[in-house]
């Protein structure tokens, strides 16, 4: 069941998805639509690649519906590596919305060493 948050969010893709329908080719405008932690830092790639990656790094966010864990799974990739995922508790929307045709893009927005692996990088997530 989706929370309140998680409907208001899809409701905010929707209009955007609606008004980029509309704007001109004019100027650029980037709208933050979710800042979050990744999830599976340890589990995937994250670790080995952790040298190299650097803020404002560009991110593939890649749908992985048939996730026999998460059907709104979203993985989140680093140059053709799988860094881990969007959190579960904050995917619903971006899911709903990347199911839809939304043109999301991610990049990183903090690296930072921590002892908790969750704690490390946080990524934002943005209309373009």
């Amino acid at each position: 069941m989706r929370s309140v948050a998680d409907g208001l969010l899809a409701a905010f893709i929707a209009c955007l998805l609606a008004l980029s329908a509309r704007a001109d080719d004019g100027g650029s405008v980037r709208l933050l639509v979710q800042s979050s932690p990744l999830a599976g830092f340890r589990f995937h790639d994250a670790a080995q690649v952790w040298p190299e990656l650097k803020v404002g790094d560009a991110l593939e966010l890649a749908r992985e519906p048939d996730n026999p864990h998460d059907a709104n799974a979203i993985r989140v990739e680093w140059r053709g590596r799988v860094l881990g995922y969007v959190p579960r508790r904050e995917n619903a929307a971006l899911a709903w919305g990347l199911d839809r045709g939304a043109a999301l893009r991610a990049r990183i927005s903090r690296l930072q060493w921590h002892p908790n692996p969750a704690r490390r990088v946080e990524f934002e997530v943005f209309v373009e």
